[in-house]
């Protein structure tokens, strides 16, 4: 008998979650500056999940199930930590009709039509794109993150040459400039895509953008410093953009009265100074 309750303890400890959820802001509020998340949209294609490891939350990801990539990741940066790559990849059976919310490998998942809200592997297979992270690993605060970012809910089809060179190189800058500026505050950060027009295997979009904003909050909750990139999805040098103008672009491409990346009520008086 103990030795089947240790069994299942360990189990537990072991396993990888990530929730489907109703609100964000009640289930990984964390994860937003001012405890306020980005922009949702009204319709049911869009999830949102708590992307959880051992029974820790680590960060959060508004997912489009119709076009199966994020809208965005939203993640604390707490310094670099050199975490290591997992290099295998999850999927969410929660989003497929799944009974529980367990991350797993698609080999030990047996859902009838799996796939149908999400990406899979087998759709990048010979695609041209690499499964490009939202929340990066370099940004990661532990290892344990680290091997969370390993999820296809955190992924979408992404230009190997950017993915691997211009794309991150930012984030790696931006990593090591908010170690030395934001010493004082939390950092949040945002990253997310914009669809394109065109789809891997005939389902997976494949985004025209990539972009990334971040908010450094001192103890009044007012973002002290901020900024944001946005970048074509090819080989391309992101641009440096404010906040403001990057909800600007967000909500044009997105067709909406407004797109916030940080909650209004977290912005200082006048615009932040940026890093670079």
């Amino acid at each position: 008998m103990m030795m089947l309750l240790h069994v299942l303890m360990l189990s537990l400890v072991s396993s990888v979650s990530a929730e489907v959820v109703e609100d964000f802001e009640e289930k990984c509020g964390q994860f937003f500056a001012g405890r306020k998340s980005p922009t949702t949209f009204t319709g049911s294609q869009y999830e949102q999940i708590c992307q959880t490891l051992n029974g820790v939350v680590h960060y959060a990801t508004y997912y489009d199930t119709k076009n199966k990539i994020p809208v965005y990741s939203a993640y604390r940066f707490e310094g670099i930590k050199k975490c290591k790559r997992l290099n295998k990849w999850y999927i969410e059976p929660n989003l497929d009709g799944g009974d529980n919310t367990d991350m797993k490998f698609e080999k030990d998942v047996n859902i009838p039509r799996l796939g149908r809200h999400q990406a899979l592997n087998r759709d990048y297979v010979r695609s041209g794109s690499d499964r490009g992270h939202l929340q990066p690993v370099f940004q990661a605060n532990s290892q344990s993150c680290a091997d969370a970012t390993f999820t296809l809910t955190n992924a979408a089809p992404q230009n190997p040459s950017f993915n691997r060179g211009q794309w991150r190189a930012l984030e790696e800058k931006m990593a090591n400039k908010l170690s030395e500026q934001c010493k004082e505050y939390s950092a949040f950060i945002v990253t997310g895509v914009t669809p394109g027009k065109r789809k891997l295997n005939n389902r997976v979009n494949v985004p025209r953008y990539f972009w990334t904003a971040y908010c450094c909050l001192d103890n009044n909750e007012k973002c002290q410093i901020s900024g944001g990139f946005f970048g074509v999805n090819k080989n391309h040098t992101p641009k440096e953009k404010t906040v403001n103008d990057l909800e600007k672009y967000l909500k044009k491409i997105y067709k909406v009265k407004s797109f916030k990346v940080f909650d209004s009520s977290t912005e200082p008086a006048m615009e932040s100074g940026l890093l670079f």
